[in-house]
């Protein structure tokens, strides 16, 4: 940079030269240059951090622990930057997520940030980024309290992207509710079962995801805040963490809470990882649920063919007509990057050493880019996929008629035994399993047409749809 372009400014360590208009400072600058890879620190945070230091100064404020203008000037900046949208407000907020492990930097960037704004909108106050910004507090204690804030947002977006899915799913599962088709287990034909009822079990799995995460939640609304450096809360004002924590509250609509070991809060990071488990199981169960649609949609002539899944876009560049379970794939996909994510954060909660872990930044990242890639492709699946899914009822006739596992219904009449030695002698002479029974000798006609009532076999009268 060329001397009209910078100003320099000093920190601790030095001097610093700073883009001429930037409204960071220092410590900013450094981390700028010293950790330039990777995925810049999500807005969530930063946005999360703007209404903590905005909570902090209104609660310095009320305990007298602060000037009352400088508290106004802090709080007249904060509402400046949280009015920006997110192009304009990155602009302050250059760091990435792979800097100090526990995001001194980037609580530093808010500090600086603030407290150049508000000496710009109120000049001759003074105000100073670690003795008025980050008055009471300290980055082991703000960034903590800033990622269960985060964690809790992302996880009230998720959850109705889940409920719209299950709701999408109880359609077809009341329309589909008595339309037999072949189970499968082993990746082999099984017992009738109807798709309504396969359906439930989709919804059943979705509706216990949406409870782990519900029950699990409360654990993110124990906020760190208070515990400044250590755990010891040295330099916070007996009142003010209370304060903040009704403040925030307040902003986002959860009970936070301060009374909690800040110990625990500062050096592990339990919430995030039993919570981030919950994720874990719901992207285990939209896999699972993805799957099958896809493979019970392959196809449609060489597959199972049993589903008729829409034509979102063309399926190949160079074979006309083909149509993809696309939405299938993008749903695996984001699971896939789940798992990762859980074992980023599973690794990462182990790593508080002593008063600190310092594997925060990467831990927050990940966990909200799993509530971000889910609730996008769980949404999507259930608009773009599940909304206009139909069965092709023909070809399950067609499988169910064909299959020798329906002979598990003779099996109490005539013996395991029996009814195994018509079905092999069925699979091996390509005959229906009604040819290989009549010609056993140990089932007549009528009796055949009596037990072999494929409805019944699903005791479809004694299931319930899912509600």
């Amino acid at each position: 940079m060329s001397k009209q372009e910078y100003r320099i400014e000093s920190d601790t360590i030095g001097p610093v030269k700073i883009p001429k208009d930037a409204l960071w400072g220092p410590q900013t600058e450094r981390s700028r240059n010293n950790f330039p890879s990777g995925e810049l620190m999500p807005l969530q945070i930063i946005r999360a951090f703007l209404h903590l230091k905005k909570a902090a100064a209104e609660s310095n404020v009320e305990v007298g622990d602060e000037p009352k203008e400088k508290g106004a000037a802090i709080e007249d900046a904060i509402d400046h930057l949280l009015s920006l949208d997110d192009v304009d407000l990155r602009k302050d907020f250059p760091l990435h997520v792979l800097q100090t492990g526990s995001g001194t930097q980037s609580n530093m960037n808010v500090n600086e940030v603030v407290a150049n704004l508000a000496n710009k909108l109120h000049p001759g106050l003074n105000i100073l980024p670690n003795d008025d910004v980050n008055r009471g507090q300290s980055s082991n204690d703000t960034f903590p309290t800033a990622m269960n804030i985060v964690a809790v947002k992302a996880l009230d977006k998720l959850e109705p992207a889940v409920q719209h899915l299950i709701d999408e799913l109880k359609i077809k599962q009341n329309k589909y509710w008595k339309t037999v088709k072949v189970g499968r287990t082993h990746l082999q034909d099984a017992t009738p079962v109807t798709f309504g009822q396969e359906v439930s079990g989709y919804i059943s799995a979705l509706k216990h995801d949406l409870a782990y995460i519900k029950d699990l939640k409360p654990t993110l609304y124990e906020l760190a805040i208070g515990g400044t450096a250590v755990g010891t809360g040295l330099n916070a004002v007996p009142g003010m963490t209370e304060k903040i924590a009704k403040k925030l509250s307040k902003v986002y609509g959860h009970d936070f809470k301060v009374k909690t070991n800040k110990f625990w809060g500062l050096a592990h990071h339990s919430g995030i990882n039993v919570m981030h488990g919950a994720l874990k199981t719901l992207a285990a169960d939209m896999f699972k649920i993805a799957q099958d649609v896809r493979f019970l949609a392959s196809g449609p002539r060489a597959g199972y063919d049993e589903l008729n899944i829409p034509a979102n876009e063309p399926g190949s560049s160079i074979m006309p007509g083909k149509v993809n379970p696309t939405q299938s794939e993008a749903v695996t996909m984001a699971a896939a990057k789940v798992f990762g994510n859980d074992t980023t954060i599973t690794f990462a909660a182990s790593q508080g050493n002593f008063e600190m872990n310092v594997f925060k930044t990467v831990m927050i990242a990940a966990f909200l880019d799993s509530c971000d890639v889910l609730t996008g492709t769980i949404t999507g699946f259930a608009d773009k996929m599940i909304h206009g899914l139909t069965v092709n009822s023909d070809r399950m006739d067609e499988l169910l008629e064909n299959s020798l596992m329906t002979v598990t219904a003779l099996s109490p009449h005539i013996g395991y035994h029996a009814a195994a030695k018509i079905a092999q002698t069925a699979d091996k002479e390509g005959t229906t399993l009604r040819e290989a029974a009549l010609k056993s000798g140990k089932v007549t006609e009528k009796q055949y047409d009596e037990w072999m009532d494929y409805m019944q076999m699903t005791n479809i009268d004694k299931t319930k749809p899912e509600e």
